[in-house]
């Protein structure tokens, strides 16, 4: 019996690396370089892939301990599954199914990511330009089936000109492939085109089919695993600006004013979301741009609490909190470790999507819906059998068993945790003044004093101090603290009150005061009063250099312990060290005369001549101010010390600088003169630079500056890494790369310690909100529409701006026409840009620079190259690429390429002129020999003034100059040209004309529409005039006419006869003279004979016959070819109408890909959804 299976193959032998080596019979490694040039190659490309992977180096803003959400954004056209796949992506990420995908949804990840999915809708493109500005990760979606379309290579050159985001290419609809070899061809064939797009080697994930709505776990699995181990750059635009994408939008307006005003009132309302990029100012009133409704002035910013924390940081805070028990002493039993698992626990699988049905729950404006499910699910609202959010919250107002009333009975108000529940005060007393108080605490000790037992009003001028609070908190410590009356606020403290109770409305405020804060309470009302006097506290770094005293001394006065008497003296010598900066009164009843209230506060000023005889030199100023000091000023300055000294009234001149090189100044006596009693002014300090060259030769002199200047360049060189050694064995990094990274890693390093030692107070003030919080914004004056129109669906983008970006002016910019635009841009057209944060339309002027000496303006856009475009709108920093596009409403769109120009930003805020060519015709009406008179080119003597001296010419050549205006006629003037010219030549007058820029700004504003696709800004008078069925209206001038030109006789050229004498052979003018007399041919004459008439009559009768025939004959065959085009034309429709057939039964039997209205949507189409 014959083997019915194939027989056994024999394996091939495989050459491995290990036997190619050993091919020429030794291995090719223990030697040296055989291939010297191939080597060269290798490292070259080595090197070259090296340096591909490496990027400038750029700070990363993001903070590590809790990054924000990383933005993926789903793009793609209609009908290839964008909603199917955020679905799949959650359900693999939450356990969750969503019905409704509205708005951004925030799922955890991973221990340290979360994720914020938003679908990008697929017919706008206001739409498509916000995403690629804001998202971090892009799953462009594409039809397998079809290829790709229009809408995905609109946001790939969108994304190209705003940042280029990573990028992931989802192929779906794969399942409706029959052929595996097509299958196999078509996926080769859209990953090279989608390689082509983006970069080489882009990575492109295919979905077969939808099982039960979701695409196959298996592919999820692996798309969502990509996205949580990528990494991101930081992008330029991004990592200089805070952003936000809003996922929940509340009205905060009054029903009142609404219902006073009427619905078209401007709204208040607050937008809350992730921040992104940069810190967002804490400052109120800072600007930021809102996507699509204009800029805004924010009125306030709250952080929130995160609703989707990361685990990591969740386990941060409960570390924290557990610490925190620890040291309170509260928690009694040990700490228990918690176990670290590499997987996310399902409690940690959090979602956060405010806007769409999570849990049952949609919210949508101020109603809330909650979807119970289906009938044939059983019973809904079942207490303990709930299936989801929304029913819990309904069984949960079911079982409340009393009313709000009943609840808040006897409810107190408790300001802090450790004190006392205030109970409602019982007002027997109608004067303000005493309040008597309820209150009783039963822990209180007998014999102790408790204070006051009702609250005073203090009498103020100003501000009362619980207006104020934030001042007390501000006051400056007690070293800072000058004595003297304030001049604002002046509170009786002790007016009708024990001693022992004047503090006590300073001590009982809402600071909760230890014992050890008892002084602070006492200092901030003293401080409040002004009156009372404090012990000066010694400052132990100027001590410890003051060599008067000794160091126990030191140490005493440090502690506070020194004797009353020497702090008296000290105390003085500091009050005069301060003299000259306070303004001081005579006598003590001048100082009282001062009123608190600025409107009746009268200034007190020193007489003129007490003035004089204080200030009677102005040497006694001049040591006061700094200056550069001279060479005789520095000689003198120890011979004028005593003397400035002696006339200064007010004791030092320098009371609070101590020269700390005191002591050894003293020691060393003999070798130095100078600061005797390191009181000496800054203009006796010598210049020592000057003094150094003053001893050197001038060959010192020019080494001397060589070495500094080459000092500096080093330093400059290490700073900038222009000319970075490798070689150089100081260096510690290898490569300029490592040591730009290490600079910007040792700057962060600085800043993160200087804000750790801040309080989070201060660092939110000066740094202001981090990216990763979650904020609420609020804004006022809102218009109407944002909130009436609101779409759910329409991402919303908050932008900050620079203090740059709030100005408006000329922006220089270089610009070029797209490739795939099918019309050339024209100047003045209205063009929609994309620019930083902001969408706007304006009017471009395109221009060129003709070497460099004039701007000059162009009509239309070059076809293949760049150009400069002029226009107005809001500055931006250079080099930031934007893009522009003409239409921006669906319904003007034509089905092709929308983008229209891209370019990027060269100058800002630009005074340039630009010129356009400009050419006025002249006609002479009086010619003298090389002069002539010149009309209607000018309609006034005025104009032609402007133009005196200016070149002209005519159309034959002839150059020119305009000389003079003629009193009459108007407008005309005299010319001299460089030969006579004639009546009938035409003079040219060529010059530039200034153009300006039109300051035109429209800000495309869709949010603020019903329909967000239809934004319709400036149209041009042709399209208004289509719209209305308008005629253009004709201009004679304008039209096109047949050009006709009367041929011009000029005169023979005559050549006088003394000239023609004097001409050489050659050039010698040959002239014939007419023949008078007949010649033989013209005498000759020609008479037919007989014969040969009748042949000539009978050719030319057969002639005839034949052309006849012809004739016929051409006519016979022009209507057998009309017939056969007949019935070529018959054949052709019967084809065509056989094809529609066709067509119609195969799409009957097998469906459409897509179907162009929603409402006739078929069953396959629904399938694949």
């Amino acid at each position: 019996m014959e083997q019915s299976n194939k027989p056994h193959r024999k394996v091939k032998e495989k050459n491995t690396a290990k036997k190619k080596l050993h091919t020429q019979g030794h291995n090719a490694k223990a030697f040296a370089v055989s291939a010297p040039g191939k080597m060269a190659k290798t490292m070259l490309r080595s090197s070259d892939v090296r340096e591909r992977k490496l990027h400038v180096p750029m700070v990363d803003r993001t903070p590590e301990e809790d990054p924000p959400p990383v933005i993926v954004a789903v793009v793609g056209p209609p009908g290839t599954g964008k909603t199917t796949l955020i679905k799949s992506l959650i359900r693999r990420m939450t356990k969750s199914t969503l019905n409704d995908i509205n708005g951004p949804i925030t799922v955890v990840s991973g221990k340290r990511r979360r994720l914020t999915f938003i679908e990008c809708p697929a017919d706008d493109l206001n739409a498509m330009i916000d995403i690629s500005k804001i998202a971090d990760l892009v799953l462009l979606m594409m039809d397998g089936n079809f290829g790709f379309e229009m809408e995905t290579m609109e946001f790939l050159n969108l994304a190209q000109h705003h940042g280029m985001p990573r990028v992931l290419g989802v192929a779906t609809h794969l399942d409706l492939f029959k052929s595996q070899s097509t299958l196999r061809a078509s996926k080769k064939r859209l990953k090279h085109r989608f390689w082509t797009e983006v970069y080489q080697g882009a990575k492109l994930f295919y979905l077969s089919g939808v099982i039960n709505g979701r695409y196959p776990d298996r592919e999820i699995l692996n798309l969502s695993r990509f996205i949580s181990v990528m990494k991101f750059r930081p992008l330029k635009w991004r990592n200089e600006h805070p952003y936000l994408l809003a996922d929940r939008v509340t009205d905060l307006t009054h029903p009142e004013l609404i219902e006073k005003e009427g619905k078209q009132v401007d709204r208040k309302i607050a937008l809350y979301g992730y921040l992104h990029g940069t810190p967002l100012s804490s400052v109120p009133g800072a600007r930021v741009h809102i996507a699509g409704v204009g800029d805004f002035s924010v009125a306030q910013v709250e952080k929130l609490p995160d609703p989707c924390p990361t685990p990591y940081f969740q386990q941060k805070i409960d570390d924290y909190e557990r610490e925190k028990m620890k040291e309170e002493g509260t928690s009694s039993t040990a700490a228990t470790t918690t176990r670290r698992r590499k997987r996310l626990e399902n409690k940690d699988k959090l979602i956060y999507a405010p806007m769409s049905d999570v849990g049952g729950v949609l919210m949508d404006k101020d109603v809330v819906y909650i979807n119970v499910g289906n009938k044939n699910e059983g019973q809904s609202f079942v207490p303990g059998e709930e299936k989801g959010e929304g029913e819990k919250l309904v069984t949960n107002l079911q079982m409340v068993d009393k009313s709000i009333a009943e609840r808040f009975d006897g409810v107190g108000l408790q300001l802090f945790s450790n004190s006392t529940e205030l109970k409602a005060v019982n007002d027997n007393d109608e004067d303000a003044d005493d309040i008597e108080s309820d209150i009783e605490d039963e822990d209180i000790i007998e014999g102790e004093d408790q204070g006051r037992k009702s609250l005073r009003r203090p009498k103020m001028y100003g501000k009362s101090v619980q207006d104020d609070d934030d001042d007390i908190d501000n006051l400056p410590s007690d070293e800072e603290v000058e004595e003297g009356k304030p001049e604002m606020v002046d509170i009786d403290f002790g007016s009708g009150l024990p001693d022992n109770e004047k503090l006590n409305y300073a001590t009982d405020s809402e600071f909760e005061l230890s014992d050890n804060e008892e002084s602070w309470a006492k200092n901030t009302a003293n401080k409040l009063n002004g009156q009372i006097s404090r012990k000066k506290k010694w400052d132990i770094g100027r001590l410890i250099y003051m060599d008067n005293i000794s160091p126990n001394e030191v140490i005493k006065r440090w502690r506070g312990e020194s004797n009353g008497d020497e702090d008296s003296d000290i105390e003085d010598e500091d009050a005069e060290d301060a003299d000259f900066f306070k303004k001081k009164n005579d006598s003590a009843t001048a100082a009282q005369n001062y009123d608190t209230d600025l409107e009746k506060f009268v200034p007190y000023f020193q007489t003129f001549d007490k003035l004089v005889q204080k200030w009677n030199d102005c040497k006694a100023l001049k040591g006061r101010f700094v200056g550069v000091p001279t060479m005789k000023e520095s000689e003198n300055a120890e011979d004028n010390e005593d003397e400035l000294m002696e006339e200064n009234e007010d004791g030092e001149v320098f009371g609070d600088f101590e020269d700390l090189e005191e002591a050894e100044n003293n020691g060393n006596e003999e070798e130095s003169s100078k600061d005797d009693e390191g009181n000496e002014s800054d203009d006796s300090f010598a210049d020592f630079e000057e003094e150094e060259k003053k001893d050197l030769t001038t060959e010192q002199e020019r080494e001397l500056n060589a070495a500094k200047k080459e000092k500096l360049r080093l330093q400059f060189e290490m700073e900038e890494g222009e000319n970075f050694k490798e070689d150089d064995p100081d260096n510690e990094y290898d490569t300029w790369y490592e040591l730009q990274k290490a600079k910007i890693a040792k700057q962060l390093d600085i800043n993160n310690a200087v804000y750790e030692e801040m309080t989070p107070e201060q660092r939110q003030t000066i740094e202001g909100y981090k990216a990763g919080s979650y904020v609420r914004i609020v804004f006022n004056d809102v218009p109407m529409e944002f909130i009436e129109n609101f779409d759910p669906q329409v991402p919303v983008v908050i932008g900050g701006l620079l203090p740059t970006e709030l100005k408006f002016g000329i922006v220089n910019a270089r610009l070029r026409r797209h490739r795939w635009h099918k019309k050339i841009l024209k100047t003045n057209d209205p063009l929609v840009l994309s620019l930083g944060w902001r969408r706007f339309q304006t009017l471009p002027v395109y221009t060129t620079s003709d070497s460099r000496t004039r701007t000059r303006m162009l009509k239309y856009t070059p076809e293949h190259s760049f150009c400069t475009a002029s226009f107005y709108g809001p500055l931006c920093s250079p080099n930031t690429p934007f893009c522009g596009i003409q239409i921006v409403a669906n319904s003007d769109t034509t089905g092709s390429f929308r983008i229209a120009a891209t370019g990027i930003v060269e100058e800002i805020d630009a005074s340039v002129e630009i010129v356009k060519k400009l050419k006025l015709v002249g006609f002479p009406y009086k010619i003298f020999k090389n002069t002539a008179f010149i009309k209607d080119m000018f309609s006034s003597a005025m104009e032609v003034a402007r133009f005196e001296g200016a070149q002209i010419k005519t159309v034959s050549g002839i150059r020119g100059e305009i000389k003079r205006a003629l009193s009459s006629p108007d407008g005309c003037y005299r010319a001299a040209f460089e030969d006579k010219i004639l009546m009938s030549d035409i003079v040219v007058l060529r010059t530039w004309y200034p153009v300006t820029v039109k300051k035109f700004y429209n800000p495309v504003t869709s949010l603020l529409l019903q329909n967000k696709k239809e934004w319709k800004g400036l149209r041009l008078t042709g399209q208004i005039r289509a719209a209305k069925a308008i005629e253009t209206p004709t201009n004679n001038d304008s039209s096109y006419k047949k050009v006709q030109r009367v041929e011009r006789h000029f005169n023979g050229l005559k050549v006088p006869k003394s000239i023609q004498k004097d001409l050489p052979f050659k050039s010698q003018i040959h002239q014939m003279k007419p023949q008078k007399k007949k010649t033989y041919m013209q005498k000759r004459a020609v008479v037919l004979g007989g014969e040969e008439k009748k042949v000539r009559s009978m050719m030319q009768k057969v002639l005839t016959v034949s052309k006849a025939k012809d004739e016929k004959r051409k006519a016979k065959k022009s209507d057998q070819r009309k017939e056969r085009l007949k019935r070529l034309a018959k054949v052709e429709e019967e084809k065509s109408q056989k094809d529609k057939e066709k067509k119609k039964d195969y799409f009957s039997k097998h469906g459409k890909k897509r179907t162009m209205d929603g409402d006739d949507m078929s069953g396959s189409q629904k399938k694949r959804k």
